[in-house]
């Protein structure tokens, strides 16, 4: 294994299961998300000797990653397939265990969010620093306190809301 192949093989270990998370909060279905995983970690592969450290590279993947799942979201509202997806949610929701129903109805909750809130609460979960969600969101990290507050607001109210239903 040359010197490439094993750092990749690290960053992928160290980032994986965080990018997995993000692009599952995107789309609400494994499959897509596993397809957008590896679509991503693709483009790492690719460009790794792109990369220059002037950031973290787990900030770089997620910029990566957040890219991929915006291409893939627009590519979806082309095909018109958003009330699919929606169909897709439900499906994947029935297979979920009883233990699994409130982590599938935060997930459905996350889904319907706008896609800023989407990735920043994503990453809250996979517990990154502030000042790292603040590097890859483009705003600063008072800003992003009062946003974060907001988007835990917004997903309470969207969670109560259907697990009345």
């Amino acid at each position: 294994m040359d010197l490439k192949d094993q750092l990749f093989k690290e960053i992928f270990d160290k980032n994986s299961k965080k990018i997995f998370h993000l692009c599952y909060g995107y789309t609400g279905d494994k499959d897509s998300a596993n397809d957008l995983l590896q679509e991503t970690f693709l483009k790492v592969w690719q460009n790794l000797d792109k990369f220059r450290n002037k950031s973290l590279i787990s900030t770089w993947i997620y910029r990566i990653a957040v890219n991929t799942c915006l291409t893939y979201l627009r590519s979806e509202k082309r095909q018109a397939k958003d009330e699919l997806t929606e169909n897709i949610i439900e499906n994947k929701i029935e297979e979920f265990s009883e233990k699994n129903e409130q982590v599938a109805l935060l997930y459905k909750s996350i889904s319907l969010l706008e896609e800023n809130d989407r990735l920043i609460i994503t990453m809250v979960l996979d517990e990154l620093p502030y000042n790292e969600i603040a590097d890859i969101s483009g705003i600063s990290e008072g800003n992003l306190r009062v946003k974060i507050h907001r988007i835990k607001q917004k997903l309470t109210e969207i969670y109560n809301q259907h697990a009345r239903i």
